[in-house]
């Protein structure tokens, strides 16, 4: 165990071995020792624990015992080489198994990105741990039994699409290995260009091209990321996106399931996954409700796209904190 700390609060570090494999945890806060004021964060593709830096920083501090893994196949958690190891089923079991090594029974869940999706998979399978749900930037996808997802994604986007690039092990890894990681991260956290041929040599473009970083964004934050990713290498994160044809033949019998946790979902105005066709009407005009019936509250935040926690961060934070002190 460790401790380190983070723009004036103390985190504290420790891995367990959950699940048969470890799981870095990042904590900070006490919330007065009891399960009832405890958030798990849960990072999306591409981040790790410290991504939840300033909501660690701003909940601790208002009482809350606040947790951030690095989900298994990033940061100093471990990273299976199997693309078949990083299924829904694996990574609810590594929460699940989490929660029982810190005996925790019911915690809060925020979930951004792919920890969104991982947290609707903890709610749907296992609702008696999850207090209340706050999800942000991906709305939950209900399965299609008549479709895989991957060949959903080429009848809309063609081949070419990140998605379907992503399947081949080692592909990506290699285009990745060709560029600088802080290129890669400075143009994956700051661009708005965002669409079919994300990820793609021409949507990259020149790696000597200037790339000025928001306010919202540091040197920092950015160096922290491509120093762990450079240590670790890319083919855990892009396991995940390998199991989605896997998924969906695995959930078969959770088709037509229903997320009745407390639910806050949160979106950014400008995100991607908020303007595909069909999203805001499926989020707006019920059918995320029919699919979530626990649904209380949704906001949209403007100016903000896909990583809203950062880019808006005391915004974020105060919807996440007046929504999980109401249960």
């Amino acid at each position: 165990m460790a401790t380190t700390a983070l723009e004036g609060v103390s985190v504290t570090h420790r891995t367990l071995d959950v699940n048969g494999i470890k799981i870095h945890v990042a904590e900070a806060g006490s919330g007065s020792g009891s399960a009832g004021c405890t958030v798990l964060f849960l990072h999306g593709f591409l981040e790790l624990w410290h991504s939840w830096h300033h909501q660690l920083r701003s909940l601790s501090a208002r009482g809350y015992r606040c947790l951030a893994p690095d989900l298994r196949g990033y940061g100093d958690s471990s990273a299976p080489t199997s693309p078949s190891s990083y299924t829904a089923f694996h990574l609810v079991g590594d929460v699940v198994a989490l929660l029982e090594a810190l005996a925790l029974p019911r915690v809060y869940v925020v979930g951004q990105g792919w920890g969104a999706l991982l947290a609707w998979h903890l709610a749907t399978f296992r609702p008696d741990r999850v207090r209340a749900l706050v999800n942000m930037s991906v709305a939950f996808m209900p399965r299609n039994p008549a479709v895989r997802p991957l060949e959903l994604f080429r009848r809309l986007y063609g081949d070419g699409y990140y998605l379907l690039r992503l399947q081949e092990p080692g592909a990506m890894e290699a285009e990745f290995a060709r560029m600088d990681t802080r290129f890669i991260f400075r143009k994956l956290l700051t661009t708005r260009d965002t669409g079919a041929i994300s990820l793609s040599p021409e949507w990259w473009g020149p790696q000597d091209q200037d790339i000025p970083l928001p306010p919202w964004l540091t040197e920092e934050y950015v160096e922290r990321l491509a120093a762990k990713f450079d240590e670790t290498g890319f083919a855990g994160a892009m396991n995940f996106y390998r199991c989605l044809d896997l998924n969906w033949e695995l959930t078969a019998p959770w088709t037509g399931a229903k997320v009745t946790v407390p639910t806050k979902y949160i979106a950014g105005e400008d995100a991607m996954s908020y303007n595909y066709t069909g999203v805001q009407e499926y989020i707006h005009k019920g059918g995320l409700k029919d699919d979530v019936p626990g649904l209380e509250e949704v906001a949209v935040i403007a100016g903000a796209a896909h990583y809203i926690h950062l880019e808006k961060p005391e915004e974020v934070t105060e919807h996440i904190y007046e929504f999980i002190k109401k249960f």
